[in-house]
């Protein structure tokens, strides 16, 4: 067994890579061909070639994180295929490699593609990710979302305070501070503006010219506003740079920590989660897509080719991994606007998948 094992992994490992490799340049050519349109347009010493070229190898690791389960199903595909047409199936099953051996083994390696899946989306991709969004506000500009930038909750006994960051610098800064204090009767008690603010030791944001406007409306025939400047502000808080972040960037190109620890946060405060959620579980649960990938390529290793027949089912293969990438998606969105468990929605695509190849293979091989 363990030379049936040595030859199915090195096949299927060899296959997998050289599938991943066509991908990943198709993709690189793409994203380096949109970001040409950046290049020269911010100066002599702004974005150049040198940092398209940058960015682009920097969004590489979470390609390979959205792409590696597709591959690994359009690789063992192939490799069970053509095992299958040149008789070399056969002769295996014939020197003992039975049904369950067969999908004992497949599901074994599936577990080195899962560790390997979840390693790079939760610590290589949201690093690489992080650096390109850097170097493109150093010579691009800052990073920021829509008109306003990212808006944050927080409650600090019996106060709550809603914090806007209009965009984050190449070195971390955050720019276009506003910070809006409310009562416990929801009213308005303060409201600080800053230049600029960056991110102090102990849980605070040290803050630069700071404008400061207090409201006193305890009376209604007495209401003023006093206004004051202030060169610097310490305000104390437990608003990260992490979670600025996460608000300004995608939270599928978070860490599955980072993104529970949001949860929390936003959970503590009163906001809706549903959408990083959603987001948390299908980090949890896309790796494990690669163990499905293996099983439902298991069948094709008992079917009957005729001469050519193969490429058909490498295609066939290759929709079946595109449209549990959509079906992966579209529950996402589903289930974020039809407020579904959140774990349910992420789970459900590939709970299906599983089932239909679980029922492909008792089918081709139990019964026939």
């Amino acid at each position: 067994m363990r030379t049936i094992r040595r030859l199915l992994y090195k096949e299927i490992l060899a296959a997998v890579a050289f599938v991943t490799l066509g991908f990943l340049a198709l993709f690189f050519f793409f994203d380096f061909v949109d970001e040409l349109r950046w290049v020269g347009k911010t100066g002599e010493n702004g974005y150049q070639l040198t940092h398209a070229l940058m960015v682009v190898g920097l969004m590489v690791p979470s390609h390979l994180y959205e792409l590696l389960p597709i591959t690994v199903l359009i690789g063992t595909i192939f490799v069970m295929a053509r095992l299958a047409q040149s008789s070399e199936f056969t002769i295996l099953r014939t020197s003992g490699l039975g049904p369950w051996r067969a999908l004992n083994t497949l599901l074994t390696l599936g577990v080195v593609f899962v560790v390997a899946t979840f390693s790079i989306g939760d610590y290589l991709a949201p690093l690489t990710d992080r650096t390109a969004q850097l170097i493109k506000a150093r010579y691009q500009g800052n990073i920021t979302i829509g008109q306003t930038g990212a808006w944050l909750k927080e409650k600090q006994n019996n106060r709550s305070f809603a914090a806007n960051v209009s965009a984050l610098t190449s070195d971390g800064r955050m720019q276009g501070i506003r910070i809006f204090e409310f009562d416990s009767n929801g009213l308005l008690v303060s409201l600080m503006h800053a230049e600029k603010a960056e991110f102090a030791s102990g849980g605070a944001w040290a803050m630069t010219t700071v404008e400061r406007s207090d409201f006193h409306t305890q009376a209604a025939d007495s209401a003023s506003v006093e206004r004051s400047k202030l060169p610097s502000f310490r305000w104390p808080t437990e608003i990260t740079a992490e979670m600025v972040s996460t608000a300004l960037l995608k939270p599928d190109r978070m860490g599955t920590l980072d993104l529970f620890q949001y949860i929390r946060h936003l959970n503590t405060n009163g906001q809706s989660a549903q959408r990083y959620e959603i987001e948390f579980w299908r980090k949890v649960f896309y790796p494990l897509s690669c163990l499905v990938m293996v099983v439902l390529a298991l069948p094709f290793a008992y079917l009957h080719f005729r001469a050519g027949a193969i490429t058909t089912y490498v295609f066939g293969g290759v929709m079946a991994g595109i449209s549990f990438f959509l079906l992966n998606n579209v529950f996402g969105y589903i289930g974020n606007l039809q407020n579904w468990q959140p774990w349910l929605t992420a789970a459900a695509p590939g709970m299906i998948y599983s089932m239909l190849s679980l029922a492909a293979f008792g089918w081709l091989v139990l019964r026939r």
